[in-house]
Parts: structure tokens; C-alpha cells; sequence
């Protein structure tokens, strides 16, 4: 159904523009279109009653369809742990929160579509917000207080400063904790909802709002499990190396 790749033309249907590729589905979203119910409309109808241009609303759909692949060959143990840092905050970390807002909006829609029959559904909603709940401020965390001391470590470590042990000792982080605890927090949640999808698969009925918000499921998890990877098995093995060096200077 997804991904299928397609033209955008002024008379596309908005509804076969998200059924081709959910991921347009977020820019209808932005500008309130619905696609779901109203989604009988053809682009350039859509956009004249929103006063919105369709140009643009073209232009940022094909930016929504892009597919950008990174090289199974890149190696993240060999970038420097601040480049990491970064690219974990500004890539993972905003896509984290962006995405889970979107997903809320739609599972609440779907929710309230449902009148609450759905008991699979609601169960399935309130883990998406226990999640949510749990891993925003675990996000803050790393931003505030691990990473910055990751980077600082980092910094004496490289250095060779006298009184880096001595920094270690003060202002150790819980970098353990977060691996063993609030990742196995994470992958418990991304189970349950692996398991109340079937593998984040609808319904044969399920409505066009019900698929795009699976495949955003579907998404998040994948994204998810790569930041993950990039920090329990680079980033903290990386940090309680250089801890433990330090510690015996």
C-alpha cells in the first residue's frame, strides 16, 4: 500500500496521495486537511478552501516522500564521541519528539472515531502515552545532565588531565542505570505494542487514519531501536571505558 513512489498532480486525490506514501499524511496534517473523511477532494480543491497555494503544498509533500538511506558501511565507532552526541540529540531526539506528537494526535483520533469499542485500540493508546510520558524526560536527561558529562569526560580523557579521576568520582553520572534500566523500560513498551499490532499490521477493514498510524508506529519503533544501538552499544560502552581509565590514573 506504502511507498509505492508516484507523481503529484493538482487532481491527485488527497486520499491516494497518503494511500501511495503514509508520510505525506504529515503534511495534510500540518495544514488541516483531512485525509481520512474528506479525502474525496482532488489537491487543488483541497488547497483552494484552505487558501493554501498547492505549489508549495506539492513541493512539501515530495520533501515528505523523500527517502534518504545511510550506507550499511558507515561505521559509528569510528566518529568522535561529541560528533555522536550531536547527531543522536539533533536527529533522534527531535525526530523522537516530533513524532510522538503526531502519533498522539492520531491515536486519540482513532479513539474517539471508535467510541471506545476498540478496546485493543485504547490499550494501545494509553502504552503510546505511558511511553510518551516516560521517555520525554529521559530525553532531558541525556541533553542536560549525561551527555554534557559524557562530553566533559570525554574532554579530560583526550587531555590527559591530572585531576580527571578525581572529576569522575564527583560528578559520576548513572550511565549504567540508563542502560540497564530505562532502555529495558523502552524495549518493554516497543514489545507490547509490536505485540497489540501484530507487527504493526491493520486490520483487513481498518480505515486509511487507522493504516498511516501503524506505519508511523511502525516507523518510530525502527528509529528507535537504531538510537538504541548508537547508545548502549557505541556511545555508554565508550564513556564507562574512559571512566574506568580515568578512575585508575
Amino acid at each position: 500500500m506504502f511507498l509505492q513512489g508516484m507523481e503529484i498532480r493538482d487532481d491527485s486525490f488527497v486520499r491516494d496521495i497518503v494511500t501511495q506514501d503514509y508520510r505525506t499524511s504529515s503534511v495534510f496534517l500540518k495544514y488541516g486537511i483531512d485525509y481520512c473523511c474528506s479525502g474525496k477532494y482532488v489537491l487543488r480543491d483541497a488547497c483552494e478552501i484552505r487558501g493554501l497555494n498547492v505549489e508549495t503544498i506539492k513541493s512539501e509533500l515530495s520533501d515528505a516522500m523523500r527517502t534518504i538511506n545511510v550506507s550499511n558501511s558507515l561505521d559509528f565507532r569510528d566518529w568522535e564521541i561529541d560528533f555522536l552526541i550531536d547527531y543522536i540529540e539533533y536527529v533522534h531526539h527531535h525526530y523522537v519528539r516530533v513524532t510522538l506528537a503526531v502519533i498522539d494526535h492520531m491515536m486519540d483520533g482513532l479513539v474517539q472515531s471508535t467510541n471506545t469499542r476498540n478496546a485493543q485500540l485504547v490499550e494501545l493508546r494509553d502504552y503510546f502515552r505511558g511511553l510518551q510520558a516516560d521517555l520525554l524526560p529521559h530525553l532531558e536527561e541525556e541533553e542536560n545532565i549525561i551527555f554534557p558529562y559524557i562530553k566533559q569526560i570525554t574532554h579530560a580523557y583526550k587531555r590527559k588531565d591530572s585531576f580527571g579521576g578525581l572529576f569522575v568520582r564527583t560528578l559520576r553520572k548513572p550511565i549504567e542505570n540508563i542502560i540497564h534500566h530505562e532502555e529495558e523500560k523502552l524495549a518493554q513498551y516497543l514489545h507490547r505494542f509490536r505485540k497489540l499490532t501484530n507487527n504493526y499490521t491493520p486490520p483487513s477493514h481498518a480505515s486509511l487514519a487507522y493504516k498511516v498510524c501503524f506505519s508511523k508506529l511502525k516507523e518510530l519503533d525502527n528509529d528507535l531501536a537504531q538510537h538504541i544501538h548508537l547508545e548502549n552499544n557505541i556511545l555508554f560502552p565508550k564513556a564507562l571505558a574512559m571512566e574506568q581509565e580515568l578512575l585508575t590514573k
